[in-house]
């Protein structure tokens, strides 16, 4: 990690972890040394790092010749920050700026805990809106509620790997979570 660009985190552990290894060595160091990072990335805080996440135009892991997008050079700068959840959650409910909801929503994958992620990640189930995502191949296009279904259910989204994420059914069974309700239940009726 370069020297000018220390964590900032006071030493907060992330399920047992520093904050930045929750992203691969490679990738990370892939990261640390583009050319976003070096010129939209230093220096920033919380409050600037929402600017940059207005930019957002794509979500995506690495392209071409293994370049990180900045989606996840903002994903990076955000686990260096570690900022208070209340400003994640505000993240993703932000309705107006999918690309900032997908940021606050991924980071809280990466972050949280089994019963937050699904308390907050299901609701964006029902939200339809596409999202480009940059890859390896060039551009494609997905839906937001694909990309939370994702979330949820794979173990590697935009090219990291994430935490272990507890069964929802076992959540129910300990009573920590309520049975989920699908919006498309009112239509079956």
């Amino acid at each position: 990690m370069e020297r000018n660009n220390v964590n900032v985190n006071d030493g907060v552990s992330i399920h047992g972890r520093h904050p930045l290894h929750l992203v691969e060595k490679i990738i990370r160091e892939r990261i640390q040394s583009s050319l976003y990072w070096k010129e939209k990335c230093y220096g920033l805080s919380a409050a600037t790092l929402m600017d940059r996440a207005f930019e957002l135009e794509y979500i995506g892991g690495m392209y071409g010749n293994q370049q990180p997008t900045e989606f996840l050079c903002l994903v990076l700068k955000l686990l260096q920050l570690t900022p208070e959840k209340e400003i994640i959650i505000e993240l993703i409910k932000q309705e107006d700026l999918k690309y900032v909801r997908a940021l606050g929503a991924f980071y809280l994958r990466l972050t949280g805990k089994s019963k937050e992620i699904y308390q907050y990640l299901e609701p964006l189930l029902n939200d339809g809106r596409k999202l480009r995502v940059r890859g390896g191949d060039g551009y494609s296009l997905t839906y937001m509620d694909s990309f939370i279904d994702d979330l949820l259910h794979k173990p590697r989204v935009c090219d990291i790997i994430l935490p272990r994420l507890m069964s929802r059914y076992v959540l129910e069974q300990n009573d920590e979570l309520e049975p989920r309700e699908s919006a498309l239940e009112d239509d079956l009726d």
